[in-house]
């Protein structure tokens, strides 16, 4: 908008009347967003008495400890900063929330005098208060304002609210000019504090002339203003629900079972080599993976590990393993993405801490991310040289691991672990190698293996045979997918879609998608995983991705699709998907008009499919540990 461009885009709409459009339905989101928290969850809060309460509604004791609460710890951490002729609008932190201050002026001046106070985050948001019968609570921000007059002795309040700004944090980095991209990114970083204000949340008790000073200091305009009817920021009630006097009230917090192939099994490798393994996180434990690259570093037969990393947590099992190691004198090589977003900044420092340790680091490659899942060991044995694969569709982090789905393999099959060890090759090196045994690798081929997969079933069905596709994914607004699986339903082939998140296909149009039914799976954990199903003509190719049906994906990033053949590995990934299809609790309905209902449970059975892969985890798990205990008892009584 700000260059001036102004060619209509395929939705007909011009960059400014895009961010028109997207700006109107932000304010819509929002207000419902606040509907939601005063109309349905603080009423459902004070049904288990718990209550968020005004000064003015305190009782005497309640008064007493929150006066000393504000003397004692906030006001000596608290400072107000003045704005005016000497003392400019100060540079505000993106995603902080600020108390400004409007105050009347000297009698000498008939003009407002302005401060601002910033709420920080080292202060709870949430203030817990004595009581008996109730829990009772009260928001920082409130209480602060009781006490405003103590910050400014001699002057009249004239009003008091809350605010909080979010700039542009889109990194600008022209990488091919970059002598060195980490220092380019490290820069860019540095600049995301200086980013434009893109949006400015007031609470509704902000008058007018405050609103529109503020307006003025951050150069924006009243689109960009977003009025709540709550608390600012609402992630305070994220670490709120943490309390530990609502144990009684969460759900349990899920323990991540051990895989049953996996389970005592000392040799990880030797599980390996049986047959490929499928494991399905949270409800398998993400440790095996762990363990696997724990047992490549300290086995003397290793000779190199290689593996990608996009996110990791902050404490990583994985980065520890991989520099043990390098320690022990493997060859180890990480393929670092810097790039992912918003996590630039722990990438970089544990990317420090590996080459530091002697770990070869490779950071990223310009114009891509490097968004693929893959691990690789290689492995002297006897007198070959074995390499053992991991692939996923999930990020290598142990912590997001035990709150999102998602799926893994291990394999020493020889095509998959030699395209992988050439893919590892390629991003490191100069190569122009496209050629795959099995994968299919964005940003060169992942397309069109998409679209051959997708003709092949509409081929089918022409030639009178069965078409049938089911997809599970993230997101699905890839432009040219959808332009393929309408022409898929026109045909006849019948396609179910798991989309969590993003979708610009609408099923149920009649001569143009009447064949495609959308669900989107909201559970307790974010529905990660992608998973391919194509019929093709009864074989039932499955495979798993780093891929959502997104540009992004397809175009700009180093991606994988891999097959899953092993007989044992397919029923496991058929039963999620089927399971997961019939989900009548946690499952909504994409109609043709672009909204999403709840399915309709009268005559159904009741299948919350997230449960369900928890108690069969639990199941596989007890079974596993009783075959166990018998082999343990049998071994001995020989």
């Amino acid at each position: 908008v700000g260059v001036g461009y102004n060619k209509k885009g395929l939705n007909g709409r011009t960059p400014k009347e895009e961010l028109e459009k997207l700006n109107e339905i932000t304010h819509k989101f929002m207000r419902h967003q606040y509907s939601c928290l005063n109309k349905s969850l603080i009423p459902e809060l004070e049904k288990e008495n718990i209550k968020f309460i005004d000064y003015d509604e305190m009782d005497e004791e309640q008064k007493s400890f929150a006066d000393d609460y504000f003397e004692s710890v906030c006001f000596p951490v608290l400072t107000p900063q003045a704005v005016d002729v000497s003392r400019p609008f100060p540079l505000l932190t993106s995603g902080q929330t600020y108390l400004i201050v409007q105050l009347a002026g000297p009698k000498k001046k008939k003009e407002d005098l302005w401060a601002l106070i910033e709420i920080p985050k080292i202060l709870e948001r949430i203030v817990a208060l004595p009581s008996e019968e109730t829990r009772d609570y009260l928001y920082l921000e409130k209480l602060i304002s009781k006490h405003i007059d103590q910050f400014f002795p001699g002057y009249h309040v004239k009003n008091v609210s809350e605010f909080r700004i979010t700039r542009n944090a889109d990194l600008d980095i022209d990488e091919d000019e970059a002598e060195d991209l980490l220092i380019e990114i490290e820069k860019s970083i540095k600049k995301r504090k200086f980013g434009s204000t893109v949006r400015l949340e007031i609470t509704h008790d902000m008058n007018k002339k405050t609103r529109n000073q503020l307006l003025k200091w951050l150069d924006i305009g009243e689109s960009e203003l977003f009025v709540s009817t709550g608390p600012l920021d609402l992630r305070l009630f994220m670490k709120f629900q943490g309390r530990d006097e609502f144990d009684e009230l969460r759900t349990p917090q899920w323990v991540p079972q051990s895989s049953p192939d996996f389970y005592k099994k000392e040799d990880l490798f030797e599980v390996i080599r049986e047959s490929d393994k499928v494991i399905f996180h949270p409800f398998e434990s993400f440790e095996t993976v762990v363990d696997f690259v724990r047992q490549a570093a300290s086995d003397p037969d290793v000779l190199a590990i290689k593996q990608t990393l996009y996110r990791v947590s902050g404490d990583s099992p994985i980065i520890d393993a991989l520099i043990e190691a390098a320690a022990n004198g493997k060859q180890v090589t990480v393929l670092v993405e810097l790039k992912a977003r918003f996590d630039e900044e722990n990438n970089i420092e544990w990317a420090k801490k590996l080459e530091n340790a002697g770990v070869h680091v490779i950071y990223g490659l310009p114009g891509l991310k490097i968004h693929g899942k893959m691990i690789l060991v290689v492995r002297k044995e006897d007198d070959e040289i074995r390499r053992y694969v991991h692939l996923g569709t999930g990020n290598y982090n142990d912590v997001t691991a035990s709150l999102y789905t998602d799926l893994g393999m291990f394999t020493v099959n020889e095509s998959i672990a030699s395209d992988v060890s050439m893919l590892f090759n390629k991003l490191s090196g100069y190569s122009q190698f496209d050629y795959w045994h099995k994968l299919a690798v964005a940003p060169s081929g992942l397309r069109d293996q998409f679209y051959d997969l997708i003709d092949r079933e509409i081929e089918n069905v022409k030639k009178g045979g069965k078409g049938h596709i089911v997809a599970k994914m993230n997101a699905l607004i890839d432009d040219g997918i959808v332009e393929k699986l309408y022409e898929a339903s026109q045909a006849g082939v019948k396609i179910d879609l798991i989309v969590r998140g993003m979708c610009s296909l609408i099923p149920g149009i009649e001569g143009v998608s009447d064949n495609i039914e959308v669900h989107s799976i909201v559970g307790e954990f974010l529905e990660h995983s992608r998973i391919y199903y194509f019929y093709n003509d009864g074989e039932e190719d499955l495979y798993l991705s780093s891929a959502d049906w997104m540009q992004r994906n397809l175009n700009r990033r180093i991606e994988i699709l891999f097959p899953v053949e092993d007989k044992k590995a397919k029923e496991k990934l058929l039963e999620i998907l089927n399971i997961t299809w019939g989900d009548t609790i946690k499952s909504r309905v994409l109609n043709n008009e672009g909204e999403y209902q709840r399915i309709d449970k009268r005559g159904k059975i009741l299948l919350d499919s997230q449960d369900y892969f928890k108690r069969k985890a639990q199941e596989e798990q007890f079974k596993a540990q009783k075959d166990y205990q018998v082999n343990l008892m049998q071994s001995r009584a020989i």
